[in-house]
């Protein structure tokens, strides 16, 4: 479905929590069956990411709902993705890649030259989407006791 205007991006705030858990449950959660687990953002603490001004929404312009986020967490060295969900009724527009662009504007906005993520080894179709999109595989170890792929983009 094509684009009938342009997203708007903001940060989260207090009314948003639902829709943003709503959307990460039906994001991730077909990829329960594929990694055998429930993923880490299932398990996240959304009330406590909004208060800390780490999510941004993508509110879709034709139907004026939340369709995607992405959370953020900036560190010494990178600027950490933690969290890239969109809901799959608004998958396949592009919502996933502006977001990526934004925690890259921000990442420079902030000072810090490398955009990081991880995501479990299982899902390869994400880790490939990264890899076209300039980021780099840097390691691959266990996190909270799963299997993950580390990743970087210098920028």
């Amino acid at each position: 479905m094509p684009l009938t205007g342009t997203p708007v991006l903001r940060i989260a705030v207090p009314g948003d929590a639902d829709a943003v858990r709503a959307i990460v449950q039906a994001a991730y959660e077909p990829w329960i069956p594929v990694i055998g687990m429930r993923p880490l953002p299932l398990e996240a603490d959304y009330d406590q990411l909004i208060e800390a001004g780490s999510i941004t929404v993508l509110v879709e312009p034709g139907a004026g709902a939340i369709a995607a986020l992405i959370v953020l967490v900036l560190e010494a060295e990178a600027l950490l993705i933690e969290n890239v969900a969109v809901h799959p009724v608004f998958q396949r527009r592009g919502f996933g890649r502006i977001l990526l662009a934004r925690a890259e504007d921000v990442a420079r906005s902030t000072g810090v030259a490398t955009v990081r993520l991880y995501t479990h080894r299982l899902m390869a179709t994400n880790i490939a989407l990264y890899e076209r999109l300039g980021y780099a595989v840097t390691a691959r170890d266990t996190h909270e006791g799963r299997p993950v792929v580390h990743l970087a983009k210098a920028l």
